[in-house]
């Protein structure tokens, strides 16, 4: 037993601490929208690689709690310890676990690297040993780093290309509006990024599970991905996570080709394009912070704002559920950046951000909102929770 008082820590996008009372109450809430959002029909195994937090942790619990799938995910998350707490994943993911055994549902985590080889031979093993074929394949996966096999390193870096970045940011530490000047990436920073963010590892998940004949009939599996406005496209769509999230999306077409070569050819692979939302990452990203607290408060205004899970609930239930065919834009992807990219939501962007400043800010922008959804995202500021009283930090990960 390891019972602490928890206290915020966050310093700028970082946050040192994680409440496990304030993570569980989260998961319970996203199950209680996944309860409500008129899901219909089942899933036999569900394999999310990213389950942990954000767009991977919002699918697996839909899978599981939605659907009734046998969930299996992938994370990446420091375990609690006499000194330290756990991350927010490791809770998140000790929560669902627990909320599905009492259910008679079964939702497991693996703890590793997923770009590791050794991971994915773990994956099959488990999924061998009592989870069976996947019926669905997503891929969330979100990380600074990769290691490659021969022990290469690659880092993703946050940069323009072909020159440098000067534009409206915001400093999280002072909560004022700022100017950023980043210089432009180097062809290797631009090739790192992409190793780190394209598709190549989707494609060698999906290859592992076809080699090993763990793809369902008819399988399906969809990455995420996201496009975003002109206000940030220097530095993100333009960028070098864009080059990264434009060699993801191109990987679908090879994604659906395995797929149906091994799953047969009602198996499909697709990539979803997402709208924005508040997470660690997101928050790194110059100008993306404050294009969201604006952006959040016009589709607020206008009655059209989402969250991770209403997003998830809305993909599955309109496009990615049992038996239903996705809809698809020009390039073939999945589009549910549409609420967000409306004309009607843009336009109103676009000219609240020319306006921009420290007075303007609590007028043109929901800042309280993005710093309260930050702050959920490590168990804070949750209603119902006691952050003066002792908790158990020691929490397993898997029930």
């Amino acid at each position: 037993m390891t019972r602490q008082v928890v206290q915020p820590r966050i310093r700028g996008f970082i946050s040192l601490t994680a409440h496990p009372d304030g993570c569980a109450a989260n998961v319970r809430e996203q199950i209680e929208v996944i309860e409500r959002g008129g899901l219909q029909g089942s899933l036999g195994t569900a394999l999310v690689v990213g389950s942990t937090t954000g767009y991977g942790l919002a699918s697996a619990l839909t899978t599981c709690f939605g659907y009734g799938a046998r969930t299996l995910g992938v994370g990446f998350e420091k375990e609690p310890s006499e000194d330290k707490t756990g991350t927010a994943g490791w809770y998140n993911a000790a929560e669902a676990s627990r909320l599905a055994a009492e259910r008679s549902l079964s939702y497991r985590t693996i703890n590793a690297d997923a770009f590791d080889a050794t991971t994915k031979q773990e994956v099959v093993d488990t999924l061998r040993e009592g989870f069976g074929p996947v019926d669905l394949f997503i891929y969330s996966l979100a990380a600074p780093r990769r290691k490659g096999a021969d022990g290469t390193i690659w880092n993703s870096a946050l940069k323009p290309i072909g020159q440098p970045y000067h534009g409206k940011a915001f400093d999280l530490r002072s909560e004022t509006v700022t100017e950023a000047s980043i210089e432009a990436a180097t062809p290797e920073e631009i090739e790192s990024t992409v190793k780190v963010m394209g598709g190549e590892d989707w494609l060698e998940w999906v290859q592992t599970l076809a080699d090993a004949g763990l793809l369902a009939p008819a399988a399906r599996t969809i990455a995420f991905s996201y496009i975003g406005p002109e206000v940030s496209a220097p530095i993100y769509r333009r960028g070098t996570i864009g080059k990264a999230k434009e060699h993801l999306e191109q990987s679908a077409a090879a994604a659906d080709a395995l797929m149906k070569q091994h799953a047969g050819p009602e198996a499909g692979g697709w990539v979803s394009v997402n709208k924005s939302v508040v997470t660690q990452a997101s928050s790194a990203i110059p100008a993306v912070p404050l294009y969201m607290s604006v952006a959040f408060r016009v589709m607020k205004d206008q009655g059209v704002h989402e969250g991770v899970i209403e997003q998830i609930v809305r993909l599955f239930r309109d496009h990615a559920g049992p038996g239903l065919t996705p809809r698809l834009d020009e390039g073939g992807r999945i589009r549910l950046d549409d609420r967000e990219m409306a004309d009607s939501v843009q336009t109103v962007v676009a000219e609240s951000w020319e306006q921009l400043s420290d007075e303007t800010l609590p007028l043109l922008a929901d800042w309280d909102g993005y710093k309260h959804d930050f702050q959920k995202l490590f168990g804070f500021a949750v209603d119902g929770v006691d952050y003066d009283a002792p908790t158990e930090v020691d929490r397993p990960l898997n029930a």
